[in-house]
């Protein structure tokens, strides 16, 4: 049975994208840290990150940097957090959350955003998507 990110990138569920490739996609965390927070994912379907092979890990690795990057020119921040945790969706995810605290990372805390804001960070980091 497909994940719920395997749905997204199918467009069987609707999501905020901000970057694609063949084989990577990345999309806003509708339950943000803070406003930007995006997943970067394979479109393989794979629950462990380091069950990728290495080229597919490598290949996340180097996606989610030019996310960052994109983020980073997109959001006010101090910078980009990446972590990799998260139980709930079995698929490998990225977590990418521009940090203005270290409360930022605790997944403690949630920003409240709303559809027009969502649609526009997201034009703004895929505008700045290289």
């Amino acid at each position: 049975m497909a994940t719920l990110f395997t749905k997204i990138i199918n467009g069987e569920i609707p999501s905020y994208k901000v970057a694609e490739t063949d084989d990577f996609f990345a999309f806003l965390d509708i339950n943000p840290n803070s406003k930007g927070h995006t997943l970067c994912i394979p479109k393989k379907e794979v629950d462990k990150i380091f069950d990728l092979d290495e080229a597919t890990y490598m290949g996340l690795m180097q996606f989610s940097r030019r996310v960052a990057l994109a983020i980073e020119k997109s959001v006010s921040c101090k910078r980009v957090g990446l972590t990799v945790i998260g139980l709930e969706v079995p698929h490998v995810h990225v977590h990418l959350i521009p940090l203005h605290t270290m409360e930022d990372a605790r997944f403690t805390q949630k920003e409240s955003l709303d559809e027009d804001e969502f649609e526009a960070i997201a034009n703004k980091i895929a505008s700045n998507f290289i």
